[in-house]
């Protein structure tokens, strides 16, 4: 904050506390009273966004970050089990007791906050690769875009998929082909490619970032082996995403019922 902004403030708060002040406090000692009020106003302010941003990194952390690994274990059965074993896991999840309630709570709640909050954040970011291109900088400018892009896909791929379910458009033993229609146009395909490895990144480097602040990873040697850890977990994590989208472009998965091709021509 630069000094004229700081006066204005402080003039602010003087016209605020006058008549509580009344005249019995020297020049000095008015000033260093306000200066302390207008601080403390500031503390305020800072606190209130230290425990937003906590928030939101735990959030990342616990529950998403567990759902991230669940739905891509739900994908990659299409590599294991082809049609029949990814129509399996799907049964299994909607299986569970209470499952909207679940969703609701651990999902789409956590998710809507973290998303807004995100875009919040990387808004107000100010990126400086061009003057300090350490990793440092350039793993916290990738961690910004990589959550705007991420964000966009989930609102995609949750109108594609879960939307579609819950207006009767397919049903969830007819999800596999939806994908499949998808990622056969290849223009969908790449988007989803740059996504799921966009959305591997925020996920494998946001854990880095989540155990250097919470005080979990202090030093540098900590750091640094947390960093390959969440690195390695990246491309583990990234090609098994890419290995589902390729076992979904499986004939396997292709549904010749006209409800599906009336879904695919639209999301298409």
């Amino acid at each position: 904050m630069n000094r004229d902004t700081s006066c204005s403030h402080l003039k602010k708060t003087e016209q605020f506390v006058e008549p509580f002040l009344g005249k019995g406090l020297c020049h000095d000692k008015r000033i260093l009273f306000m200066k302390t009020l207008y601080l403390a106003k500031g503390d305020r302010h800072f606190m209130k966004g230290f425990y937003s941003r906590k928030l939101h990194s735990l959030l990342g952390v616990i529950p998403l970050s567990l759902f991230f690994i669940e739905h891509m274990v739900t994908n990659f059965s299409a590599v294991e089990g082809g049609k029949e074993g990814f129509n399996d896991a799907v049964a299994f999840l909607n299986g569970l007791p209470l499952v909207i309630v679940l969703e609701t709570l651990l999902i789409w709640l956590p998710l809507f906050y973290h998303g807004v909050y995100g875009l919040y954040i990387a808004y107000q970011a100010k990126p400086n690769v061009g003057r300090f291109g350490n990793e440092r900088n350039w793993r916290y400018t990738l961690q910004r875009v990589s959550g705007v892009i991420t964000f966009v896909f989930v609102i995609w791929h949750i109108w594609e998929t879960r939307f579609q379910v819950a207006l009767g458009n397919v049903t969830h033993e007819e999800l596999g082909g939806v994908i499949h229609g998808i990622v056969m146009n290849p223009v969908t395909f790449i988007l989803y490619l740059i996504s799921v490895v966009a959305a591997s990144y925020h996920f494998a480097n946001g854990l880095w970032s989540f155990l250097v602040s919470w005080g979990i990873t202090v030093g540098p040697r900590a750091q640094r082996v947390s960093s390959y850890i969440c690195m390695s977990l990246f491309a583990i994590v990234a090609l098994m995403f890419i290995a589902s989208l390729l076992a979904f472009r499986s004939m396997d998965f292709q549904v010749a019922t006209s409800m599906i091709d009336a879904v695919k021509t639209v999301l298409i």
